[in-house]
Parts: C-alpha cells; sequence; structure tokens
C-alpha cells in the first residue's frame, strides 16, 4: 500500500484557524452577518436553526472577541436585538476564510 505524503505546510496551517470562528453555530452567524449590514435576533434564530439560549450563548462569545455588536432597544413594548459585524469581525472571517481555503488545497487529491 502506497502511503501518501502529507504537506506539513498545509496542515501546519490548521494552527492559525480562529477557534472562536470555528465552531459550527459561531462560523453559522458569521457566514449570515458577513454578507448583511446587519441583522436582528429573531432572523438569525430562524436561519441557524438555533435555540435562543444557544445563539444568545454564541452571540456573546463573539461580542467577547469583538467580532459583533448587540444593540438592544425596544420596538413599541417588545424587544428588538439587532447584530452587526464589527470591522475586526469582518477582518477575522476574510482571515478565517483565507487559512481555512489554504488548509483544504494543500490537501492531497
Amino acid at each position: 500500500m502506497a502511503e501518501r505524503q502529507v504537506n506539513q505546510a498545509g496542515i501546519s496551517s490548521l494552527v492559525h484557524i480562529d477557534q472562536t470562528i470555528h465552531a459550527p453555530a459561531r462560523l453559522t452567524v458569521l457566514t449570515y452577518l458577513y454578507v448583511v449590514e446587519s441583522a436582528d435576533f429573531v432572523f438569525l434564530k430562524n436561519m441557524t436553526r438555533l435555540t435562543w439560549g444557544n445563539l444568545s450563548t454564541h452571540l456573546s462569545k463573539l461580542e467577547e472577541a469583538d467580532y459583533v455588536t448587540i444593540e438592544k432597544e425596544f420596538k413599541g413594548k417588545k424587544p428588538h436585538t439587532m447584530i452587526r459585524l464589527t470591522d475586526k469581525g469582518r477582518a477575522a472571517f476574510r482571515e478565517y476564510k483565507q487559512n481555512m481555503q489554504k488548509v483544504l488545497d494543500d490537501l492531497p487529491d
């Protein structure tokens, strides 16, 4: 059986993957936010199919990393939460995309 040579540069690229973004739920949230100016909590909940609490927890982690801003207000008597990607979050997402593409491109066929 022939052994495949593993491109060490590609595999070592994995250490540069931002683990804050790489978690599937947070990656999904950031992917939606990357293509829109902002999104409300209900939209993200429906699109990601996360529970209220799970989405809230992931948004808190993204906010702690300064990847998103969360603005809470009331529309009439109903709470309304808007989420936006920060400049830092947009840059981190771009870097994540580049790093993941490098990892995938360096894998043997």
